[in-house]
């Protein structure tokens, strides 16, 4: 069996037609969903792109290996996902965006080359890279915000696209008059990108996966995992037509914020309703230009999607591939005053998460939804399982979802946890909060959503039962005391993880016990009758030289 691991950027867990969105149509979403099972309560590690992705490909939580925000290397030497799936007989692809920062003093500090396979896997998240695109190639007056070569940029110039940088000036970009109408400014939105639709983004790496899987099947390879990773629907939110002008401010969702947000809010919180994103997307304007483009986004996602399903059936691998449709974090949209991710609202920390299972034993479950509380380290040790294999559980941290997959009910977690290390931002800055305070910890019960924010800060708590929408954060309500200090209990609980043990299993252990002693190192005897005979039997018998009286 082989793995189609398809991430999206940036995509809300309810904007699918699957999830109850009303206007938005997604029959392809829905289609896999209807081959699978839909996990309703999935949430990221982290709510910004580096450290989440960090999280999916290690199976580890943020503070585990400590890529916690977007430049923050993951270490030389980290376990990932390929490494994993390698030891089970299953090469690993990437094909598109990992927002992954290289350890280079690591790597100098090993004398690691990235023009050898193990430093080109480790300079790339552990996968064999077929394409690495991050798909931000903005250019501002001290150059290039991704220094790396792109290769859609490539792609495009041998299309005839004669600009120097493409992707800023025809895939996310429009035109006003003789001008270029950057995707960078809101007001643009509604505009087609001046580019030809095959040409975008999403379709060109679509076809880079159907060529992909093609030389597979064509080559007798072993199975494979195939990571592809969509830098869409993340901004610049501009589309080409005819996606375009599919939808207007009539087909959005009512705008979940409340005036009582702004009512005395947590310092934190309300720093960033301040922040000039929180400040674009609080005006009716941006999110009647923005939201329309954003759902064009998806419904091109989409239309792709079933590209790829199509060829799957009609080359007959459907029955072959376990596909994963998932997010690395959602898009507030002006939802709570915000814009972006960043904090913990289900808008921003909730992800859509779509497993189909080909093999007989998931038949049972086909077309179904799970509530469990799922996290994104769970499709690491899943990946694992499914490839035949044990979870390395001294490692992964996430549980395999086949249990609930093939209709079992595995003792599961009590909780969710997400982390957000915001020391590289303007808010900390405002709050006057040291670098190693600016971390926030998100704990979810399945009702009961907390916030742990470190600095002195209180907690902010929402009862999502009673206030689904988390309008009314009860963190300074002494009537809910016993509430936070359960959760504050099962925060300390996980704070104890055994996290660190990576290089020895519990199985290891348990064979090294007494192992010394059959190696001849048996301290604290009295006269040996403590030990077996045979322990002790290198150490008695007759003296052949005599050094002393």
């Amino acid at each position: 069996m082989n793995i189609l691991f398809i991430m999206y950027d940036q995509l809300r867990f309810d904007y699918l037609s699957c999830a109850g969105h009303p206007t938005l149509e997604t029959p392809n979403f829905d289609r896999v969903a209807k081959m699978g099972v839909r996990f309703t309560n999935a949430y990221c590690q982290s709510p910004i792109c580096g450290a989440s992705r960090m999280s999916f490909y290690t199976g580890r939580y943020t503070s585990s290996h400590g890529a916690m925000w977007n430049g923050f290397p993951l270490r030389v030497g980290e376990m990932t996902l390929g490494d994993h799936l390698r030891d089970n007989g299953m090469d690993c692809f990437l094909i598109g965006k990992t927002h992954m920062k290289v350890d280079k003093k690591g790597m100098e500090r090993l004398g690691l080359s990235p023009d050898t396979m193990i430093g080109a896997r480790q300079t790339e998240c552990g996968f064999d890279a077929i394409i690495r695109d991050d798909g931000l190639w903005g250019e501002g007056p001290d150059g290039f915000y991704d220094e790396k070569r792109s290769p859609y940029n490539e792609y495009l110039k041998s299309r005839g696209y004669e600009a120097e940088n493409p992707w800023s000036d025809h895939a996310n970009a429009g035109v006003e008059g003789d001008e270029v109408a950057s995707g960078w400014m809101f007001k643009n939105a509604d505009k087609p990108a001046n580019i030809r639709e095959e040409d975008s983004e999403t379709p060109w790496l679509t076809s880079e996966t159907i060529r992909f899987m093609d030389e597979q099947k064509a080559n007798g390879a072993r199975p494979w995992c195939a990571h592809v990773s969509y830098i869409k629907p993340h901004w610049p939110y501009i589309v080409p037509a005819p996606y375009h002008d599919m939808y207007s401010a009539n087909d959005m969702i009512d705008v979940a914020r409340d005036p009582s947000e702004c009512d005395n809010p947590h310092p934190v919180f309300a720093a960033y309703m301040k922040g000039k994103v929180a400040s674009a997307f609080q005006r009716d304007e941006v999110r009647e230009k923005v939201i329309p483009a954003y759902m064009g986004l998806i419904k091109q996602c989409d239309d792709q999607l079933g590209r790829l399903l199509d060829h799957l059936e009609a080359t007959g691998e459907l029955d072959n591939t376990m596909i994963v449709l998932t997010s690395d974090h959602g898009d507030y949209l002006g939802d709570h005053w915000l814009g972006e991710k960043d904090m913990f609202h289900d808008p921003s920390v909730k992800i859509p998460m779509i497993v189909y299972d080909p093999r007989k034993e998931a038949d049972a479950t086909r077309g179904t939804t799970c509530d469990a509380l799922v996290e994104a380290i769970d499709m690491a040790a899943t990946f694992v399982e499914a490839a035949g294999g044990k979870v390395p559980d001294h490692i992964i941290e996430g549980r395999s979802l086949l249990p609930w997959l093939h209709g079992k009910t595995p003792e599961w977690r009590d909780y969710a946890i997400s982390e957000y290390n915001y020391s590289q931002t303007s808010q900390r800055q405002e709050l006057c909060v040291s670098i190693r305070d600016a971390r926030l910890f998100m704990i979810f019960d399945g009702r009961y959503k907390m916030i742990h924010a470190e600095g002195g800060f209180r907690p902010m708590l929402f009862d999502l039962h009673e206030d689904p929408k988390e309008y009314r954060d009860l963190g300074a309500s002494p009537d809910h005391k016993e509430v936070m200090d359960r959760l504050y209990d099962c925060l300390a609980e996980w704070g104890r993880r055994m996290s660190q043990r990576v290089t020895v299993s519990d199985e290891d252990l348990a064979k090294m016990r007494g192992a010394s002693g059959r190696r001849g190192i048996l301290p604290f005897l009295y006269d040996g009758t403590e030990v077996p005979e045979d322990l002790t039997a290198k150490f008695r018998g007759k003296v052949k030289q005599k050094f002393v009286d």
